[in-house]
């Protein structure tokens, strides 16, 4: 075992317990908010612009993650309306989270005249940054784990030593923060770093799914499994098109 049974909570304040959960979250998007705002100016757009996009952003990304995760667990919260605004003790999924506040990012760069791939492409290191040091928050509340193993780094969650899916999606988040970085530097066409971020998160996500044992399901199918699925292929299409048509204007302008 690497990893020590954890303590949920942080600290209390006021006998009010404040949760590494939301730490976890918090600090990460802190933390991606810095490298975007820091990285604004490469892409043409202002710092204070990108805290404006942020305050729409996060608070969209927040309340898709928890409908999302409410919607697929509707049995569970029908009728406690108090339950489905609890997320102090987990309840936020990530697919959820993305959706809404991607489309909100759009929304918001039609709004302030900024060309919505352009803003992506700059969000995605910070957004895949966050959710690496996020994914933290599902080891302190002993959620979101796989099945049993004995592997080395198995941790332990209620006397059973099971996978640390949390810190696999969090090495790979990781790794491909910093692969996004030498993509955006290098990119060919707009869109390319976030729909890179798109495809080769989904390949993680649907393999470190299958090793999940508390996972939201559309029938006899892992719905994280089913989008990813979705993502990867959408993101993909999107890629091979806008990379043609990129270079039909360099061809053009040769």
């Amino acid at each position: 075992m690497i990893l020590p049974t954890p303590d949920p909570i942080a600290f209390t304040i006021l006998d009010i317990s404040i949760r590494w959960y939301g730490v976890c979250i918090a600090f990460g998007m802190l933390l991606g908010l810095l490298v975007t705002y820091i990285r604004a100016p490469l892409h043409d757009i202002q710092r204070e612009r990108v805290i404006d996009l942020v305050l729409i952003c996060i608070p969209s990304g927040i309340l898709g993650a928890r409908l999302y995760y409410v919607l697929f667990n509707w049995e569970f919260y029908q009728g406690d309306f108090f339950a489905m605004i609890n997320i102090r003790s987990g309840g936020l999924a990530i697919h959820g989270g993305l959706l809404l506040g991607i489309l909100a990012a759009i929304i918001a760069a039609k709004a302030f005249e900024i060309n919505p791939l352009n803003l992506l492409d700059l969000a995605a290191p910070g957004i895949v940054l966050a959710q690496a040091i996020g994914r933290w928050g599902n080891y302190f509340n002993q959620e979101a784990h796989g099945g049993p193993t004995n592997l080395p780094w198995a941790i332990e969650v209620d006397g059973q030593m099971v996978h640390p899916t949390f810190l696999y999606e969090s090495v790979w988040c990781f790794v491909l923060f910093l692969v996004l970085l030498i993509v955006d530097h290098r990119g060919r066409f707009h869109g390319q770093t976030f729909l890179l971020y798109g495809m080769l998160y989904s390949i993680e996500r649907f393999f470190v799914e299958a090793l999940r044992t508390d996972s939201l399901m559309i029938g006899m199918f892992r719905t994280a499994q089913v989008v990813s699925l979705l993502i990867f292929i959408v993101f993909l299409f999107a890629y091979v098109l806008l990379g043609r048509r990129q270079k039909r204007n360099n061809r053009m302008f040769y």
